[in-house]
């Protein structure tokens, strides 16, 4: 998938920081090992990484805000924005207690989980490979 996924949307070469290429290459790694959690996590862990590195005059803001001060298409933006807010909601999770959902139809949350893994690594290679050189 994810070969397909870099066939399909770089058509020229890209230059990313070591810390971006390293962390893409985990998120990578989780996603194709079916670790779909750390997947998405490390996938927005990258994106944050790299928006830092395209962007560095606003490296010390909050991934929302670097979003929003890309000059990426809207389109791009509004899925950071599904992905970020995704990830909040595990990072940041208001009820640890409130667990019927996972008790009761963890085939549900894993699906759901396994969806997002692939939008997540979609998502990070639309970012990484904004600026091609063709």
């Amino acid at each position: 998938m994810l070969v397909a996924l870099d066939e399909e949307l770089l058509k020229g070469a890209v230059l990313l920081s070591e810390w971006s290429t390293y962390i893409v290459q985990e998120a990578d790694n989780a996603f194709i090992n079916g670790t779909n959690l750390a997947s998405i996590l490390t996938a927005v862990a990258g994106i944050e990484t790299h928006l830092r590195s395209e962007y560095a005059h606003l490296s010390k803001e909050r991934l929302v805000t670097l979003i929003n001060a890309t000059d990426m298409n809207e389109g791009l933006k509004q899925d950071l924005h599904i992905l970020r807010r995704y990830r909040n909601k595990w990072v940041h999770l208001d009820d640890p207690w409130d667990d019927d959902q996972i008790l009761n139809r963890p085939e549900d949350v894993d699906s759901e989980v396994e969806r997002m893994a692939f939008f997540a690594a979609k998502t990070l290679r639309q970012t990484i490979y904004q600026n091609q050189w063709v």
